[in-house]
């Protein structure tokens, strides 16, 4: 096949799978990047303040973190990471297993709204962090952390299950109860798959707040290290680099969890054909 044939072919394919769209949205998201970049070397480099390092700097601190034990913490920060995910994802586990099944009994009976929803809006204004020093004494440093994500989590979960529940059309439970269809069927055939958008949207606004949860629960005191600790220890060593190379890893974490609940909540969608 002639040279050009074939480039037409893999343009041809290319242009199909990644699209006009998604070409130009990379384009500002680039452009966009590559700005911020420059923007901060050329302030860094003019004020040249120790806590505010250049770009440079940073991405070197960054790649040091995950190929070598930090001085101070004698662990990298792929252990670092690993420790904040399992803190991160026993909260979040414990959380999700309280959070849907009780959101779904409170939006659907009339006496457990009564009795829990009182409780539910007594705590729900909390901040998580508030309760980080007396879940530190009460439960150590791996559960203390873990109980400050399922706050984080538990309340927003909770909160929009219930909500999914009670915006489920009733002209569609009208329907099912004139077919014959039982409460069990009704829940499975109606409320449930009506309600997976709500619980998608309940996890993906508790991973935002857990992630937050996390790091400030960590930088307050953890064992066995955790993003957040590293940021601590770096901010009092000074090591400012390397401090900003631990928030990159943050926000890059962050994003992964987000992409990864909206990519598990639009096939969700399609298989249950909501979407």
């Amino acid at each position: 096949m002639p040279m050009t044939k074939a480039f037409d072919k893999i343009k041809k394919e290319f242009g199909k799978s990644f699209g006009k769209k998604n070409l130009k949205s990379l384009f500002f998201v680039t452009v966009s990047l590559v700005g911020f970049v420059l923007i901060w070397w050329i302030a860094a480099s003019l004020y040249h303040i120790d806590y505010f390092p250049t770009p440079d700097k940073v991405y070197n601190a960054f790649i040091n973190s995950f190929t070598h034990d930090d001085p101070f913490l004698g662990i990298n920060m792929w252990q670092n990471i690993s420790a904040s995910l399992q803190r991160f994802a026993t909260g979040f586990l414990l959380a999700f297993l309280l959070a849907v099944p009780l959101g779904l009994l409170m939006g659907s009976s009339r006496i457990l709204d009564s009795l829990l929803k009182p409780i539910i809006e007594l705590f729900r204004p909390i901040p998580p962090i508030a309760w980080v020093p007396i879940f530190l004494i009460a439960l150590g440093f791996f559960w203390g952390p873990v109980f400050i994500i399922f706050i984080g989590v538990f309340f927003p979960l909770t909160s929009s299950v219930y909500f999914g529940v009670k915006s489920v059309d009733p002209v569609l439970l009208d329907a099912a109860r004139t077919q014959g269809a039982g409460p069990a069927a009704i829940f499975s055939k109606v409320v449930l798959p009506s309600t997976v958008p709500h619980i998608m949207t309940g996890i993906r606004i508790g991973l935002g707040i857990g992630w937050m949860c996390i790091v400030a629960a960590e930088m307050i005191g953890a064992v066995g290290g955790g993003v957040g600790y590293y940021l601590t220890v770096q901010q009092l060593v000074g090591n400012y680099p390397a401090l900003y190379g631990g928030i990159v890893v943050i926000a890059l974490l962050g994003l992964a969890t987000t992409g990864l609940s909206g990519y598990v909540e639009k096939r969700l969608a399609q298989r249950m054909g909501t979407k």
